[in-house]
């Protein structure tokens, strides 16, 4: 029997290889099921799957935003790999919106600079990625909004106005209230549900 754990595991090489090199073991290595895989500051690091009610949470954030869409993106959740080569990283987010275009490949490492949003929903292992490399690496990139739903703290957050140093601007809401989500998409996102539901016994 394998005992898998709520934290994630980080694979390291003997040497320091290029990120092209991480690219390509990443695409080598087996992944087990229950597991994800992404290259967060110069390792492959394996996180354990959602909980299930984080389904129907990422379920409520797309049907929200669909129609708010720009032209030509899309949106919808799973595992999909979004590579951002200039900052050596490369992401698969829970929830993302890209235009077609960028989905319109064969190739399973996707170009990061077509996202239009992201949201991460925290979990104990993903947590600290979720509200720290990944906040500077989406903005940087440019990624126009970028969503952290802290599933510990029961809280959404909002990262906009992207620049060279990073998100300039970030508003936060407690789950049950409305939370706005500014352009490309100018609406309200709706948080109500968002929380775990009673424990089961």
């Amino acid at each position: 029997m394998t005992l898998m754990t709520e934290r994630p595991i980080t694979i390291r090489g003997t040497e320091s290889p290029s990120f092209e090199d991480l690219l390509d073991d990443l695409d080598e290595l087996y992944v087990p099921d229950g597991y994800k895989a992404e290259i967060i500051k110069g390792n492959i690091v394996l996180s354990p799957w959602s909980k299930g009610y984080y389904a129907d949470v990422m379920d409520l954030v797309c049907d929200q935003l669909r129609p708010h869409l720009p032209d030509g993106h899309r949106i919808g959740w799973g595992p999909l790999l979004y590579v951002f080569p200039g900052l050596e990283r490369a992401y698969g987010p829970d929830i993302h919106a890209a235009h077609r275009r960028t989905r319109q490949t064969t190739s399973n490492r996707l170009d990061g600079e077509g996202l239009s949003f992201v949201a991460e929903l925290t979990s104990p292992s993903t947590r600290i990625d979720d509200l720290t490399d990944k906040v500077e690496v989406y903005g940087k990139a440019g990624v126009p909004v970028y969503l952290v739903l802290d599933m510990q703290e029961e809280r959404a957050i909002v990262f906009c106005d992207p620049s060279d140093n990073g998100y300039q601007a970030k508003y936060t809401k407690p789950f049950g209230e409305k939370l706005y989500i500014p352009d490309p998409f100018g609406c309200e996102l709706d948080t109500a549900g968002f929380q775990a539901p009673p424990d089961e016994s």
